[in-house]
């Protein structure tokens, strides 16, 4: 079996227990996710299997959705609600304020990668340096930051709920407190909702409960997206059986829809999925196969 699978991750499993779910689930050995999602998070998750796992690395290049909410007034060691308070400063701030503050937050911006995160230092993960007490340098990375929605203020509780649209890359956790620094009072990260992820919604996707009970029912081939799904913002380019098998052969095929730099979703007479592949001064250039037997 090969496609996509949306899984709704619940919150103390990691990215890679949902892989090993999904992998007994279906007694497939190849399975890979998309893009680690932290344990105390929860929301979309997809999930490739069979021969989508080559397009897995494309699926975790892609932009992102959250809904998160965050907690004024405190700072932790872990920018969210499961570290150590490393400080608490008095809240006195309007929704103006709140709203000001978060609009400073869009468009292409840097952010110092928190010190529990996966990035790695000397061959080293940065989350195994903190928790032995150890904290390093780290670079600036740019991110880009599409649109911040503020869904709810509270200031009798002093949470602020927010909708994020970006790029790779964004750690919630770290937006959360620079809007905290920006405001004077600090802040954290309390939950945080994966939304969407490469074009797939929270409302496609399964929770594990979910996808038990399909397989106990036969049905489990119910909850899986077709490799090609994937790339469905991209142009489909249908081929003759004769360039198709030039396609799978490696060949340039000259087309006039290619167009330089664009990429396409390539067909057989069929309507069976092959490939990938990019326009280059007019003709389609293999990118990335995806037919039976590679």
């Amino acid at each position: 079996m090969n496609g996509i699978i949306v899984v709704n991750k619940p919150p103390s499993k990691t990215s890679h227990d949902m892989v090993n779910f999904v992998r007994r689930l279906f007694g497939i050995k190849k399975v890979g996710h998309t893009g680690t999602l932290d344990p105390d998070a929860t929301g979309v998750l997809p999930i490739c299997i069979g021969k989508a796992t080559k397009a897995a690395d494309m699926l975790t290049d892609s932009d992102k959705e959250y809904k998160t909410q965050l907690v004024l007034g405190k700072t932790t060691d872990t920018q969210d609600a499961s570290g150590k308070v490393l400080a608490e400063q008095p809240v006195n701030v309007t929704k103006e304020e709140i709203l000001a503050a978060v609009s400073h937050f869009t468009g292409e911006i840097t952010q110092i990668p928190p010190m529990f995160s996966a990035i790695k230092k000397d061959g080293k993960k940065l989350y195994e340096l903190a928790r032995q007490g150890i904290s390093v340098e780290r670079q600036p990375r740019k991110i880009t930051v599409y649109g911040i929605e503020v869904t709810e203020i509270d200031l009798e509780n002093h949470t602020v709920t927010l909708l994020v649209s970006c790029s790779k890359g964004t750690y919630i956790r770290t937006l959360c407190e620079d809007i905290g620094k920006r405001l004077g009072c600090g802040a954290y990260m309390n939950t945080l909702v994966r939304t969407k992820s490469a074009g797939f919604t929270l409302e496609q996707s399964f929770s594990a409960d979910e996808l038990t009970k399909l397989k106990e029912e036969n049905g489990l081939e119910k909850a899986v997206l077709p490799l090609d799904s994937i790339f469905s913002a991209y142009d489909k380019i249908k081929l003759s059986a004769v360039l198709a098998k030039k396609a799978k052969n490696g060949v340039r095929i000259r087309h006039d829809k290619a167009e330089n730099g664009k990429i396409y979703r390539i067909y057989d007479e069929n309507g069976a999925f092959l490939c990938l592949s990019e326009g280059k001064n007019g003709e389609l250039v293999l990118k990335k196969a995806f037919w039976e037997g590679q």
